[in-house]
């Protein structure tokens, strides 16, 4: 179906692919894996005919059609959600309506966002908006790059049903191991400049590939006792008459000789420690009745469950239902209804992705760590850089030049060297790779402390964490056991659709009525959805109004902050109105945020 042939790819004089060829067969499911910067997404592109190659050849099937999601793509798009995706249904098929309508509900989407303008969702939905295109256009080839990105645990489980069924060639990039190991079949992996390829999933990949590199270091090792045994033999006869013709038949076999190349940047044996946690009391977190809303909108309530110490626990649900809230009530930063107790000498590690505007930008990557650094933790600052992505010349950099994903690994590095006993991490692994999922999960299986950890990466949480809350409806309900644990106990509860979710009783009250009227016909149901727009007026006022407050509020805190600029300003009445504005902006935003993801 398409033949990639002696690929080679330069930027600025580097040399980023290396006569790469393999081929795409129909029905392939391959995962495309490697390190940041060897090149998955620039295949990508070049696949999908947005870069092309410095040399080599691409060849595809005539009139085959390619659908390309990449990691970051602005939608500026003013149609409602059911719009904005029927643009691409085939009219011509009457059940496809339904079908557009199981691709947008398995993406995470409720019916009452059918009608809203794509304008009003975040970055993050809008992906899920562009994802939902692509799979509706069946296209021969299916081209994702970090799909799994926006998406949580219940959505990348469709996804991963879909694409089996689906009957498209699949090339993904994800470092999210369990759904790779759900999603494809075969596995080619890029590192310095070559691929190679195995028609494996990516579990049984990984073995292979340690297999191969334990081949590689002995057959360098072999070459480099060879290569230093010819010179020490050039060097020790060079000047010997009897020897001249032995010497230069050494020096044309090293000038022959394929050198022999290892990874040398393999950081398997790194192994990360947290300093030793202060000891918290027995209980860090209690919450007894906690209930929190937002004007109209109750997010949770009668939240009661006990964190004790040393436990490890996992925050899952889809997004939007309040486990970031909860987090934030714990940090102290939001109110709320009912007892929520932090232990005794708990302290509290915190990463969610705004840590790393906290970061001063004046400061280099490795001043960044080193001023935290302490003990022997000091002489591996570099190879815990390198673990994370900030190896050799990115170690100097200004943080003020680092990317948002870039600040965010730094920010968590940071963290992980701070003396805490309760850490709360909030999706830390987004901007990580394979690599240093690995080293952050070990050393979070070695922190003797208690870890709140919330995140839809399965893989990452196995293992880890014994015990699941899950955020829906409104309610925190508590599961014993690990993440496959909860997964296997929800799977048994609703083997037929993994893309049905928990929905507050208004929806299940539309798909009960559905189901007891089977002769509704599609165009009846969509009338239906935009009569229910009706009820959503009143909520898109409240965003309005919400924004103008925000603007109101910043103008203050402008107007004050070019008072304190004054000495003679600077009074404690003064900087108290300051933090009230401060606050306030605060809790309108989050006001605005809970109001477009209700």
């Amino acid at each position: 179906m398409v033949s990639v042939e002696n690929i080679y790819k330069n930027y600025s004089g580097q040399e980023v692919l290396q006569g790469v060829s393999f081929l795409i067969n129909k029905r392939d499911r391959i995962a495309l894996v490697g390190k940041n910067g060897a090149g998955k997404t620039t295949l990508l592109r070049m696949l999908a005919g947005e870069e092309t190659p410095t040399s080599g050849r691409i060849a595809a099937d005539k009139d085959m059609t390619i659908g390309y999601l990449p990691q970051t793509m602005q939608t500026a798009s003013e149609s409602t959600l059911i719009d904005e995706v029927d643009k691409v249904r085939d009219k011509d098929d009457v059940k496809s309506i339904g079908l557009m309508e199981r691709v947008i509900l398995g993406l995470g989407f409720e019916r009452s966002d059918f009608t809203r303008p794509c304008s009003e969702f975040s970055g993050g939905w809008r992906m899920r908006i562009e994802l939902a295109k692509i799979l509706l256009r069946k296209p021969d080839l299916l081209l994702l790059d970090e799909p799994t990105n926006h998406l949580d645990i219940e959505s990348i489980q469709w996804l991963e049903q879909w694409l089996g069924q689906c009957g498209s060639a699949v090339l993904l990039v994800s470092h999210d191991r369990a759904f790779l190991d759900n999603a494809t079949n075969r596995t080619i992996e890029l590192t310095l400049g070559r691929i190679y390829d195995y028609n494996v999933s990516y579990s049984h990949f990984v073995e292979l590939r340690k297999e191969r590199h334990e081949q590689q270091v002995r057959a360098y090792e072999n070459q480099q006792k060879m290569i230093q045994e010819t010179e020490d033999f050039i060097e020790r006869f060079r000047y010997k008459a009897t020897k001249a013709v032995q010497v230069q038949s050494r020096i044309k076999q090293l000038e022959k000789l394929e050198r022999l190349e290892v990874d040398k940047e393999d950081m398997s044996r790194l192994r990360l420690r947290f300093p030793p946690a202060p000891r918290s009391g027995d209980f860090p977190i209690i919450c007894d009745e906690v209930r929190k809303d937002y004007g109209t909108h109750t997010v949770f309530e009668h939240v009661t469950l006990t964190i004790r110490r040393g436990e490890k626990v996992a925050f899952v649900g889809k997004n939007g239902e309040g486990k970031t809230t909860l987090v934030r009530c714990i940090m102290g930063q939001l109110d709320h209804y009912g007892t929520l107790k932090v232990g005794h000498n708990v302290k509290i590690g915190y990463f969610a992705q705004n840590q790393a505007s906290l970061l001063d930008g004046e400061l280099t990557v490795f001043d960044t760590i080193d001023r935290v650094a302490t003990g022997e933790i000091r002489t591996k600052i570099k190879d815990i850089l390198g673990a994370f992505m900030f190896g050799g010349a990115a170690s100097e950099k200004k943080v003020r030049f680092l990317s948002g994903g870039e600040r965010s690994r730094l920010a968590m590095i940071r963290l992980l060297l701070e003396p805490v006993n309760l850490l709360i991490l909030d999706e830390p692994t987004n901007h990580l790779d394979m690599q240093s999922k690995d080293v952050l999960k070990a050393a979070l299986q070695e922190f003797d402390g208690t870890l709140i950890c919330v995140s839809h990466d399965r893989d990452f949480l196995n293992g880890l964490v014994d015990k699941v809350y899950e955020f829906g409806g409104g309610r925190v309900r508590e599961h014993l056991g690990g993440i496959y644990d909860f997964l296997r106990t929800k799977n048994m509860s609703d083997l037929k659709e993994l893309e049905v979710t928990e929905r507050p009783a208004t929806e299940k009250r539309t798909a009960a009525a559905k189901d007891d009227c089977p002769k509704t016909t599609a165009k009846e149901n969509y009338e239906q959805q935009k009569a229910e727009a009706a009820a959503r007026r009143k909520r898109e006022k409240q965003i309005a109004d919400t924004e103008a407050a925000i603007a109101a509020l910043e103008e203050q805190q402008r107007q004050m902050e070019t008072l304190l600029a004054e000495p003679q300003n600077q009074t404690q009445d003064n900087f108290q109105k300051y933090d009230h504005i401060k606050r306030e902006i605060e809790q309108k935003m989050y006001e605005w945020e809970i109001l477009n993801d209700a």
